[in-house]
């Protein structure tokens, strides 16, 4: 199965869908999306696809949704979906793609939605708690 992780490595819950993503035996498809920017036809696919809405897939935090008005009630889709291709850090993450779906995966192990396996247990997250156990069970 063919795994694409839209990634910002600066951020612990991107980083721990990552790592569960190699763990279960994948090589994902890494877009560093800070880097690479968004194109409108992009978000559009993939909203549609993980049943988000702009305003859904913003960040709000640690980025300046609000000091560009983005937060007020009147702004429509269509403005958010503007300022997020000219500030990709709008676009909430990490953003998964696999055959199983496409999901914004915060929290982190909601990744497991939508891969076809897990990997071995027990398994962590970067600040220590626990996402697989022994037996391989989903713990979160």
């Amino acid at each position: 199965m063919i795994v694409v992780i839209h990634h910002n490595p600066e951020c612990g819950t991107s980083r721990n869908v990552l790592k569960v993503i190699e763990a279960s035996g994948y090589t994902p498809v890494v877009i560093e999306y800070l880097k690479e920017g968004w194109t409108k036809p992009q978000l559009l696919a993939l909203f549609a696809a993980a049943d988000l809405t702009p305003r859904s897939a913003l960040r709000t935090t640690k980025s300046p949704a609000q000091e560009l008005g983005l937060l007020e009630e009147n702004v429509n889709d269509e403005v958010i979906l503007e300022a997020m291709i000219n500030y990709p850090v709008l676009v909430n993450r990490p953003i998964v793609c696999t055959a199983k779906g496409v999901k914004l995966c915060r929290p982190s192990e909601t990744v497991l939605d939508i891969l076809d396996q897990y990997p071995p247990g027990p398994f962590f997250k970067e600040d220590g708690s626990l996402m697989i156990d022994e037996q391989g069970k989903r713990v979160a």
